[in-house]
C-alpha cells in the first residue's frame, strides 16, 4: 500500500510546518494530520491556507523525550513521521546538539520501535556549504570536513543518522531533503527583514557585486518535495529508488542574490536609483570589526563575517535527481512566491 494513511508533522507548528500541513490537507484521499509541537499553531492562520485547526490533531511535547514522542506516534496512528522541527539560525551550539543531533536520534528510535513506515527528514542544502562557492551541485558533493557554523554541522550529523537508519529488511524506510534558501507566508524572517531593512533606508547599500547566482526556494514547493517523498516511500514499486537518499529542492531558478531583495522592494514600490556596493573583503573586514565592537558593548553584532560570506558565494544546487525519482517541480515560481508572501505580511501586520 502507498497510501499515506496518518501523518506526523513534528515542528508542525512552524514556519515550514504550516505549509506541509497545507500539502498533505491536499492530499488524496486526505489524511489524517497530526501536528507535533512544542508550541501551539499560530492562533490566527493566513487565508491563503485552506485547512482548518479541525483538520488537525496537536500533541504538544518534547521531541527529545521518548515518552512525548512514543505518545504522539501511538496515538496518531501514523505511518509517515516528516521532521520538520529545527532551531533558528543564530541560536546556540547547545540548541542545536539538543534538537538537531539528539531531538533526531531520539524521532528514529522511537519511530522505529512503533511501526512507523516512513520517515522524512527536512535536512538543508547547507550541508555541503563550507564558505566556497557552489556551482550547480548535485547529491555526489561531499559534506566538508570543516562545516560552515554549527547549525550546518548538526544538520549534516541528523542527516546521516536518518540515512544510516534507512532499514528495508524491517521495513523502515527514510529520505533526507535538502531545501534551500525557503521563503514564503508564513516567514518571519527573510522577506520580513528586507522589508525592515527598506523602512530604515539602508536597502542602497549592497554587499558584494551581485554576481554570485543563489537558490531561493518557495516553502509550497519544499512542502510538495515531503509529500512526494513519502509517497514514493510507501510504493513498493518506487521505495528502492530513493529511501536512504539525499535530494536537493529547489525552485530550479537561480538568480543573482540580490534580486529577490530588489524584487521585493520593487513590490512594495521602493526602488533605489543609486546603489552603494560594499566590496567582498571590504565587508569581511568590516565584519570582523563589527564583531569586535559588538563584544565590547554586548550587542549582537549587524554584520559578521559569516554573513558576508552567504551573501557573497555562488550557491546554486542541480535538482536532476528530485525531478527524475521523484517526480518533483516547482509549481509555484518565485515572482508568485513573493507576491503571497507580501500578501501574508499585509494580513498579519497588526500581529
Amino acid at each position: 500500500m502507498s497510501d499515506i494513511k496518518s501523518v506526523l508533522l513534528i515542528g508542525g507548528a512552524g514556519f515550514l510546518g504550516l505549509h506541509l500541513i497545507q500539502q498533505f490537507h491536499e492530499v488524496q484521499p486526505t489524511p489524517k494530520i497530526h501536528v507535533f509541537d512544542i508550541r501551539p499553531l499560530p492562533e490566527k492562520l493566513s487565508k491563503q491556507f485552506t485547512f482548518s485547526r479541525d483538520d488537525i490533531v496537536f500533541h504538544k511535547g518534547d521531541l527529545t523525550s521518548p515518552e512525548d514522542m512514543e505518545k504522539a506516534i501511538k496515538e496518531s496512528g501514523a505511518n509517515v513521521v516528516v521532521h520538520s522541527a529545527s532551531p533558528m539560525h543564530g541560536n546556540t551550539q547547545e540548541v542545536y546538539e539538543l534538537v538537531n543531533v539528539k531531538g533526531t536520534r531520539n524521532i528514529i528510535d522511537v519511530a522505529k520501535k512503533c511501526g512507523v513506515k516512513a520517515l522524512v527528514y527536512t535536512s538543508s542544502a547547507g550541508v555541503i556549504f563550507n564558505g566556497q562557492d557552489i556551482h550547480n551541485a548535485d547529491e555526489t558533493w561531499p559534506i566538508p570536513e570543516v562545516p560552515m557554523d554549527g547549525y550546518n554541522e548538526t544538520k549534516a550529523i541528523a542527516e546521516d543518522m536518518v540515512l544510516k537508519a534507512n532499514d528495508p529488511a524491517n521495513n523502515f524506510l527514510t529520505i533526507a531533503l535538502r531545501p534551500a534558501g525557503i521563503f514564503g507566508p508564513g516567514d518571519r524572517q527573510l522577506v520580513p527583514g528586507l522589508r525592515t531593512v527598506a523602512k530604515l533606508g539602508q536597502s542602497k547599500f549592497q554587499i558584494g557585486d551581485n554576481n554570485n547566482l543563489f537558490d531561493w526556494t518557495y516553502a509550497g514547493n519544499v512542502a510538495d518535495a515531503h509529500v512526494l517523498g513519502a509517497k514514493k516511500l510507501l510504493n513498493p514499486e518506487t521505495a528502492d529508488n530513493v529511501s536512504g537518499e539525499t535530494f536537493f529542492i529547489t525552485n530550479d531558478s537561480p538568480a543573482y542574490f540580490w534580486a529577490l531583495a530588489r524584487t521585493v522592494w520593487k513590490a512594495d514600490g521602493h526602488i533605489d536609483k543609486n546603489v552603494i556596493v560594499l566590496k567582498r573583503p571590504i565587508a569581511i573586514l568590516a565584519g570582523y570589526l563589527s564583531e569586535f565592537f559588538a563584544k565590547l558593548s554586548g550587542k549582537e553584532a549587524g554584520l559578521t563575517p559569516f554573513r558576508v560570506k552567504i551573501v557573497c558565494a555562488y550557491r546554486y544546487h542541480n535538482i536532476s535527481k528530485a525531478k527524475e525519482l521523484l517526480g518533483y517541480k516547482p509549481n509555484v515560481d518565485i515572482e508568485e512566491g513573493i507576491n503571497r508572501t507580501l500578501a501574508w505580511m499585509d494580513e498579519h501586520l497588526d500581529d
